[in-house]
Order: C-alpha cells, then sequence, then structure tokens
C-alpha cells in the first residue's frame, strides 16, 4: 500500500512534453510559428546572402590551410544545422576570418602539404570545437555573457564594423596589400592610393554598386543589395571589364559534401584538442556578443546556452561532412539583416543556393566583381557603427562611454577576442572599484520624512544620543573590509556625542567573505574594550547564514541583529533608558 504522504508527481501533458523538447529544437518551433508573409523576405535575403557566402567560403578556406571548395562545404551544412538548434533568428554561421589563423597553426604543420590530410585534421578540430561549446551549454556556462553591458557591446561593434570597413578598402579601389591589421592596412592603403595604384574600372564598379545598395536601403522592401550585385555583374560581362582588370569571382568549384568520419591516426592529438579549444573560445566569445547585440536590436530574448548548443551543433555537422570550424560571422550577419532577413530561413535558403550552385551552375556568379563584394561588405559595416546612444552615454556615464571606446580600439588594433578582453578586463576593475570604495553615511532623523537618512544630505537630521546608525552601502569583501573598519572608527570618533552603541544599516550588503567577517569579530573585540556595542538592522537571511557559517554569532553576541533601523532604534531606547522623541 502506498504512503498517503509519498505523491507520485502527474505525468506532464502532451504540449508541456512537446514544449520541453522544442526547446532544444529552436528551428521547429520557428517554423510552427512561422507566418507566410515571412516567406519573400527570407528567400530575397537568402539569395542576396548567397552572394556573399561563396567567395568568402572559399577565400577563408584558403586561408585556414584547406582547399576553397570546403569553404563551401563548411558554408552549407553549418547553416542548415543552426536553423534546427541556433536560437537567434537572424544569426549567420560560417567560416571566419577570426578562426583561420588558429586553423592554420595545428593544420600547415601536421598535413605535410597533403590537401586530404589538411582537411582531415581541420575537421577533427571541428569536433573537438563542437563537443566543447556544446557542453558549455549543457554547464549553462553562457551566463560569461553577461559581462558584456551595452557600451561593451556598441564598441565591439563599432570596432568590427571599422575593422571590417578598412579590410574591404583594398578591394574597393582594386589594390592588393598584405594585411597586417586594420591601421597598417589603412597606411598601406594610403601608400597605394598616393602611388596612383588605384585601379578605377574596380572602383567606379565598387562605388557605384555601394551607391546603390545605401539608395535603396530606404526602402524597406526593396532587395537593394541583390538588384545591386545583378546590375553590376550584368555590366561587368557586358562590358568585358574584367579584360580591362577588373577582378571577379571567376569559376566556383563543383561537388557537395559527403559523410566522412573526422579522424586521421598519425597525429599530434594534443595539437589537435588544444586547436579546437582555441577555436571554440573564439567562436563563443564572438557568437556571445554577436547574439546579445542582435537580440538587441531585434528587441527579441536571448538564450546564451542554447546559443553555444547551436553553435556546437554547426560544428559537429560540418565536422562530419568534410568542413572546418566555424563561428558567427559579423559581416555576413548584417548582410542578412540590411537583406530584410526574417527567420533561420533565410541561412537555410542560403545553404540550398550555394548546394544548387555547386551541382547545377557552377559557373552562374564568375562575373561577380571583388568590388562589388566589397561594396556589399562595406554597406553592411556602416550599419553596424553605433554612434547616437553612444553620444547620450558620454553625457550621463562618461566613464562607461570610454570603456566602449576602449573596447573598439581594442578590437580595431588587437581583434576581436583581445578587444572584448580588455573591455571585460576595465568593466571588472570598475565594478571592484566601486565596491572597494562604496558609498557610506551616518543617519539621523530628518523633519518632515520617515524613517533615517544621510547627515551629509540633511544637515538638519537629528541624532539618536549615544547611538551611531551607519549604513555601508556595498557587499563586505576582502577588498573593502579594512576600509569598512576605518571608516567606521573614525565615525565613531567624529560622533558630537559618546557612542554607546553602533547600529550597522546593512540592508545594501548582499554577502560578506571570510576576510570581512574576520574583521567583524575583530571590530566587535575593539569595539567592546570601548564599551560600545555593535548591532546590526535589515541584515539579510543569506548574510545571516554566513555570520553562522563563519561562527561569528557567539563572537559578535546574541540579539544583535534587528528587523529594521527604526526596531534598532527602539531596542536602544529601550535597553538604555534613553529619552528621545522621533
Amino acid at each position: 500500500m502506498t504512503d498517503p504522504a509519498i505523491q507520485t508527481p502527474p505525468p506532464a501533458s502532451p504540449a508541456a512534453q512537446t514544449r520541453s523538447w522544442l526547446h532544444w529544437l529552436p528551428g521547429l518551433l520557428m517554423l510552427k510559428n512561422y507566418r507566410l508573409d515571412w516567406l519573400p523576405r527570407d528567400l530575397a535575403a537568402g539569395l542576396v546572402l548567397t552572394t556573399m557566402l561563396v567567395p568568402v567560403g572559399i577565400a577563408y578556406a584558403e586561408a585556414s590551410g584547406v582547399p576553397g571548395i570546403y569553404g563551401l562545404y563548411a558554408t552549407i551544412v553549418p547553416l542548415l544545422a543552426y536553423a534546427l538548434f541556433g536560437p537567434s533568428r537572424i544569426l549567420v554561421l560560417g567560416p571566419d576570418s577570426a578562426l583561420a589563423a588558429v586553423i592554420l597553426a595545428v593544420v600547415l604543420p601536421l598535413s605535410g602539404g597533403d590537401p586530404a590530410r589538411a582537411i582531415l585534421l581541420a575537421s577533427m578540430m571541428a569536433l573537438v570545437s563542437g563537443l566543447f561549446c556544446v557542453l558549455a551549454g549543457l554547464l549553462k556556462l553562457g551566463f560569461i555573457t553577461e559581462l558584456l553591458s551595452k557600451p561593451i557591446r556598441y564598441g565591439y561593434m563599432n570596432g568590427i564594423a571599422l575593422t571590417v570597413l578598412i579590410s574591404q578598402l583594398p578591394k574597393m579601389f582594386g589594390i592588393s596589400i598584405d594585411s597586417d591589421g586594420p591601421l597598417n592596412n589603412l597606411w598601406s592603403l594610403g601608400q597605394a592610393i598616393l602611388a596612383g595604384q588605384t585601379h578605377w574600372y574596380s572602383f567606379l564598379v565598387g562605388a557605384g554598386c555601394l551607391l546603390v545598395i545605401l539608395r535603396l536601403a530606404r526602402y524597406e522592401r526593396v532587395p537593394g543589395i541583390l538588384i545591386a550585385i545583378i546590375l553590376v555583374t550584368l555590366a561587368v560581362s557586358f562590358f568585358s571589364l574584367d579584360s580591362a582588370g577588373v577582378k571577379v569571382l571567376g569559376q566556383v568549384p563543383q561537388g557537395l559534401p559527403s559523410f566522412v568520419l573526422p579522424w586521421l591516426s598519425g597525429v599530434d592529438l594534443l595539437q589537435v584538442l588544444l586547436g579546437g579549444i582555441a577555436v571554440a573560445l573564439v567562436s563563443f566569445a564572438d557568437t556571445s556578443v554577436l547574439s546579445r547585440t542582435y537580440a538587441a536590436r531585434t528587441r527579441s530574448p536571448v538564450d546564451p546556452n542554447q546559443e553555444m548548443i547551436g553553435l556546437g551543433a554547426a560544428n559537429l555537422a560540418t565536422a562530419f561532412f568534410q568542413g572546418f570550424p566555424i563561428s558567427s560571422s559579423s559581416s555576413r550577419t548584417p548582410v542578412a539583416e540590411a537583406a530584410g532577413s526574417k527567420t533561420q530561413m533565410t541561412g537555410v535558403f542560403g545553404a540550398l543556393a550555394v548546394a544548387a550552385l555547386l551541382v547545377f551552375a557552377p559557373n552562374l556568379m564568375e562575373y561577380v566583381p571583388n568590388s562589388a563584394l566589397a561594396a556589399v561588405v562595406i554597406a553592411a559595416a556602416i550599419g553596424l557603427f553605433e554612434f547616437t546612444d553612444l553620444r547620450r552615454i558620454y553625457r550621463i556615464q562618461q566613464w562607461e562611454f570610454w570603456l566602449s571606446m576602449a573596447c573598439c580600439v581594442g578590437v580595431a588594433v588587437f581583434g576581436a577576442v583581445p578587444g572584448i578582453a580588455l573591455a571585460v578586463g576595465l568593466a571588472v576593475i570598475e565594478f571592484l572599484w566601486d565596491g572597494w570604495r562604496p558609498h557610506f553615511a551616518v543617519l539621523g532623523r530628518a523633519t518632515g520624512i520617515r524613517g533615517f537618512h544621510d547627515i551629509q544630505r540633511y544637515p538638519d537630521a537629528r541624532l539618536v544620543p549615544g547611538l551611531l546608525l551607519f549604513r555601508w552601502d556595498a557587499p563586505l569583501f576582502f577588498a573593502n573590509a579594512e576600509l569598512f573598519q576605518q571608516i567606521l572608527l573614525q565615525a565613531i570618533e567624529n560622533s558630537p556625542q559618546p557612542v554607546k552603541r553602533v547600529v550597522v544599516a546593512a540592508e545594501p550588503v548582499t554577502s560578506i567573505d571570510v576576510t570581512s567577517g574576520d574583521m567583524l569579530a575583530e571590530l566587535a573585540q575593539t569595539l567592546h574594550a570601548r564599551q560600545i556595542e555593535l548591532h546590526f538592522a535589515e541584515m539579510k537571511d543569506p548574510v545571516k547564514d554566513k555570520l553562522v557559517q563563519f561562527e561569528l554569532v557567539e563572537t559578535l553576541g546574541a540579539n544583535i541583529l534587528h528587523p529594521t533601523v527604526g526596531a534598532a532604534v527602539d531596542q536602544y531606547l529601550t535597553d538604555h533608558k534613553v529619552e528621545w522623541t522621533p
């Protein structure tokens, strides 16, 4: 017979089970709620996106040390996987320039120049990266992104926009330079322009494309990027501008990815493991910032843990289909947004279009000029810059404005991840500084206002004879424990009357650590030697638990905790038989 006190919870309803299951597959939930009027926008945006997916996929593959065709494989498969597992409605994933150097550092020495070994090594790195990201998501480590405040996100996006814009300017001018960082690239480009190396046909094609895109951007329902690309491609083909030196995309490799187990024996697995974790960390940082940024732009919620799972699933998928590590794209995502993307169906259409090109028409994009592709990226980068809200932030909180500027400069000079690390480090320092040197106050009773308030703001406030009410507006921890003791003892010295009891208004104190706990014990002994009692008011229950945990209850004494400051004052008046009217 079952004990009636032990009840088996009722089984979850089918609807609840479905919702729980769909949480792990946001793409199915999106399809379930998909609106038919979104389809034309997603389709047009997917076609526009395709014009970038092909050239950058090939370029980033070559930069990563694998043949260009695998860049297209690493474009198709991740887009389809992320559409199923990714929570962001607009994020675009694929090969990324930030990962190329890390992948190349592992692939180049271990492959021995063999393309087949190179792609297997790169796929193994994608497998490691995918497993790492999925594990991070399951362990709910996405909270790390909460360190990225709005000014940091603005700084990151402004730095990325500046970096992307500068990287595309040489293509716009038809000039080849050795990439050596944004500032050096800008200097080299300026020297090349002054030396007369500009290819004016390429510049006119790119500038014309950029002008059309910017002019049509005001019309929300017009696919301006697609129209501009079609116009300049037709112009290059009709006038044979490629013969005049305008660089074009050229022939696209043909073929689709097949399932291959990502394993290669006889290699340094530790290097592959460390390389995979390194690209996972880069992807983690980049995707976290982009996800939060576009969630704010589209006014949609963000699930950083599911974002990591989506990123990991995309890397795992590409690992088994002849791909290499991928990340979110800070250049293709704004293109999708600018082209009118509504959902992840944009990525699906883009992936299907790339696959169709490889199968049916690999040469269809042969005459797309490189300067026009640069114009597409530049137009997208322009849309990333944020100035208006930064002016507001400068007006109301200057240190956060300069934090944003530091992040922007850090990204532009050192790269995305070091730039973010710099800004987060500054944010943590600022947070610690606020806790290290917090606001504090001696409290009194101001006429006509209920409660007890800072006597600095209310100079006419009345003090309770023999009682010091002291408020500390921060947690107590190792960095401010000594300062708390010094300031409190100084407040006792500055009291106009001899102090019999100190009541710490502890409502703002959300935590204490071992160092501050030992300080309180020492402070209580110091005050006891001076015949001064130490009490606390409005202390939170978790902090009370810490007092018990740190074995401070016996040291500090019994009945020293009061529910409110008013109750503490009443108890003092009773204990010391003080006549005082509030």
